[in-house]
């Protein structure tokens, strides 16, 4: 358990330096999920090793207790044979293989915890891997989503800011004012051509009142005529 929990603070620890030092969370959560598998293969080949030493010990183990059985058959021969001292040394290196294969046996026991323990740090190990590698996903969609987010703050900003906005404010002032040109010279060329039309009307009218005015004045013309000549026809013949 002491592994895995220095294990798990170093991997916050490299975590908490790669935000002091970088501001991309997509590649700071790639970079630990690629430590925390570095550390699961270095786990696992702790284990192998672990597992392989507890078989050696376990045939070691087992070879010492054969070679212990085998001085006691050699004891029981030579001791039927009358050989006791001979049978007293076989009985004594049997003895020494009885110690090597008990002491294997402890060692093996204190593997077997060794082992045991490698074993479930290392499935909580991969238990942790596939969490960030989960919640890995999810963290880069979101750090993904608030940069387009953050892109799109900074670009209102910019449309907001003084210069941005005073500029676009001009823009649009010309646009109104080349619209109302527009519009002024539309209104000249009607009122212009409505003026054209209307002074061919007053014209018309002028010439109209014109020939009246004349054929009036002829008209007048001959009734003041008449009255004279009469007088002048009187007083001619007064005269004569």
């Amino acid at each position: 358990m002491g592994l895995l929990d220095r294990l798990f603070r170093l991997i916050r620890a490299n975590l908490n330096d790669l935000i002091s030092k970088a501001e991309d969370p997509e590649k700071i959560l790639e970079q630990v999920v690629l430590e925390m598998q570095d550390e699961l293969i270095q786990m696992r080949q702790a284990v192998a090793q672990a597992i392989a030493t507890q078989k050696r010990t376990e045939r070691q183990a087992t070879q010492a207790e054969s070679t212990a059985a085998e001085w006691y058959r050699r004891a029981e021969m030579a001791l039927q044979k009358g050989e006791e001292e001979l049978a007293r040394e076989a009985l004594t290196r049997r003895k020494s293989y009885e110690d090597t294969a008990a002491a294997m046996r402890a060692q093996l026991g204190q593997q077997s915890v060794v082992v045991d323990q490698l074993k479930q740090n290392m499935r909580k190990l991969e238990s942790k891997i596939y969490e960030a590698k989960t919640k890995k996903d999810m963290y880069i969609a979101r750090a993904r989503s608030a940069k387009a987010t953050q892109q799109i703050n900074d670009i209102l900003g910019k449309v907001g800011s003084g210069s941005a906005l005073a500029a676009f404010e001009r823009m649009e002032e010309k646009v109104f004012q080349l619209e109302a040109q527009a519009e002024a010279a539309q209104e000249l060329n009607i009122d212009d051509l409505e003026t054209r039309i209307a002074s061919l009307g007053q014209a018309d009218e002028v010439d109209a009142e014109l020939a009246a005015m004349k054929a009036k004045m002829l008209s007048g013309s001959e009734t003041a005529q008449l009255p004279v000549s009469e007088e002048v026809q009187r007083s001619r013949l007064t005269e004569q």
